[in-house]
């Protein structure tokens, strides 16, 4: 009765430890994908940055031209 105990105990155990591999496999892929992806969004972020670095000059670019053109009609205003 006891070898058979024992017998049952460590088929639990490997039961188990299988079962706990398994979840760490699990986690270590989760883990890489996670890394890829994490990867993946900081770059898009950097590219975003970048675009949006490029649009405020833009817009200032076109702020200041449109002021210029307020100005000289403001100007051709008051000569007529």
């Amino acid at each position: 009765m006891a070898k058979k105990n024992q017998k049952n105990n460590n088929n639990n155990e490997s039961i188990d430890l299988s079962a706990l591999e398994s979840k760490v496999d699990q986690l270590i892929e989760t883990v890489n994908n996670l890394t890829v992806e994490n990867e993946a969004l900081r770059q898009q972020q950097g590219a975003l940055a970048i675009e949006r670095a490029d649009l405020i000059e833009k817009t200032e670019l076109a702020r200041t031209r449109v002021e210029a053109m307020i100005s000289r009609l403001k100007s051709m205003e008051a000569r007529s």
